[in-house]
């Protein structure tokens, strides 16, 4: 999906969805990683092409246990490629 957000509301939107499936489904524990390109940064300022953001928010298990942390960011950063338009 695209859509143009700034940071802020990146890092507000991550933690709401978090929030979220943490409420509605009470897991033992959530983990959000979003990504996203931001043409702000791409076309004024520092003009980074490909200048991509990642914030992520994590409750529980997630949040408690080191090693369970870390072996989501493992699985996720395998399978990550380019983002496409």
């Amino acid at each position: 999906m695209f859509m143009h957000i700034g940071l802020q509301v990146q890092e507000r939107m991550t933690r709401q969805i978090a929030d979220f499936i943490n409420d509605a489904l009470m897991p033992k524990g959530v983990a959000v990683v979003v990504e996203a390109l931001h043409l702000c940064t791409m076309m004024r300022g520092v003009k980074k092409q490909n200048a991509r953001m990642t914030t992520s928010a994590v409750h529980g298990a997630f949040r408690k246990n080191m090693a369970t942390r870390q072996e989501f960011l493992d699985n996720i950063s395998r399978g990550s490629e380019p983002m496409r338009f």
